[in-house]
């Protein structure tokens, strides 16, 4: 069997998990990397998703499930460190006694300019190895392209205006390749795919430029926007869609690795976003039974409840017939990035827990 081109995908991505402390410098440790992009949220409480990247720079936070535009939070985020990150005092991220748990991804630091668009980037953050990058451009109202520097086909794309706020705050529009170039979600609502020329300029992104239509949302003029792009590694990442059967034996989407991450939208109809990893688990093993909801702020849901998906060697298995994972013939789309390939380092076959 032949080896994963990612052999070890800690090194660019890897969960923690935290409980508060209220102090004003608690240090999170042994993510493994210095994360360029955390994204957080409280477990066992209602608060807000937090996303702070390396281009924004620490303290500058902003939330997937409000149209907000980016706040300072002198106690929030307050550094990117060499195996993970460090909180103040903020109860979002560090309530004494709350649990919490981050997303940890890999650019490439603070980035530089990208002129390979007909914007040219303020900074562009790009791992071309991982597949991800970090882009920070200024919208122009006008139809345009903007570089990603990826060296390969975004599958998905998640865009926020940072400077709109009130009455004319804008929403979370996400590119996924599922959907094709005139159709959008946003991760801050429950929406289904909709038709759209003013989001991607009905144009698909190609292995240097991704391409934006006059939308606010998007290209709002002389205003800022964050960009995060992904593409496809064998043995990292998989971006796809599947058709629910409405049924506990549910469906089973190949992915080539076993999951430690793993975001989910029904996209046919309005439903809420899933996020699942391999660590907020009340058995420890492959069976996962926790979620939160990149559209709502409520505080971790499951357990009780029962499974939601079992995370396998080669992918993920719906164990559920609820709507928002799994309804019958509804179609779904799914980010989902490694705990281990398929093929390790040892050329050992992963296996479940």
């Amino acid at each position: 069997m032949a080896y994963t081109t990612i052999k070890k995908p800690s090194v660019y991505f890897n969960n923690k998990l935290w409980t508060g402390n209220g102090n004003s410098s608690h240090a999170q440790t042994g993510v493994g990397f210095q994360p360029d992009l955390v994204w957080l949220k409280a477990r066992s409480e209602s608060e807000y998703h937090f996303l702070f990247d390396a281009i924004r720079g620490a303290t500058k936070g902003i939330s997937s499930d409000l149209t907000a535009a980016e706040a300072t939070y002198a106690e929030g985020l307050k550094s990117f460190d060499s195996d993970g990150f460090t909180i103040g005092t903020s109860n979002g991220m560090n309530r004494s006694g709350t649990t919490y748990a981050s997303w940890n991804w890999k650019a490439n630091g603070a980035g530089s300019a990208n002129t390979d668009g007909s914007i040219n980037s303020i900074a562009t953050s790009a791992n071309t190895t991982s597949g991800f990058s970090i882009v920070k451009y200024t919208g122009t109202a006008s139809n345009a392209t903007v570089g990603h520097g990826l060296g390969a086909v975004p599958k998905m794309i998640i865009v926020k205006n940072l400077i709109s706020s009130g009455s004319g705050a804008e929403n979370w529009y996400v590119y996924h390749a599922s959907l094709g170039n005139n159709k959008d979600l946003l991760l801050n609502l429950t929406n289904d795919a909709s038709n759209t020329v003013t989001t991607w300029n009905n144009t698909t992104p190609t292995s240097s430029v991704f391409s934006i239509g006059s939308g606010d949302g998007v290209n709002k003029s002389s205003e800022a926007n964050i960009a995060y792009c992904f593409a496809e590694k064998t043995g990292y990442s998989k971006f796809g869609s599947y058709v629910g059967n409405g049924n506990a034996d549910g469906s089973f989407i190949y992915t080539g690795f076993k999951p430690a991450f793993v975001i989910v939208k029904c996209s046919s109809t309005s439903a809420d976003w899933q996020l699942a990893d391999n660590k907020r688990t009340t058995s420890g093993g492959n069976v996962i039974d926790k979620e939160v909801r990149p559209n709502l702020s409520n505080a971790e849901t499951g357990g009780t409840d029962g499974r939601y998906i079992d995370f396998i060697s080669n992918g993920f298995k719906l164990r559920q017939d609820f709507g928002n994972w799994n309804a019958s013939g509804a179609t779904y789309i799914y980010m989902a990035f490694a705990e281990a390939p398929l093929v390790g380092t040892n050329g050992v076959t992963a296996k479940a827990r």
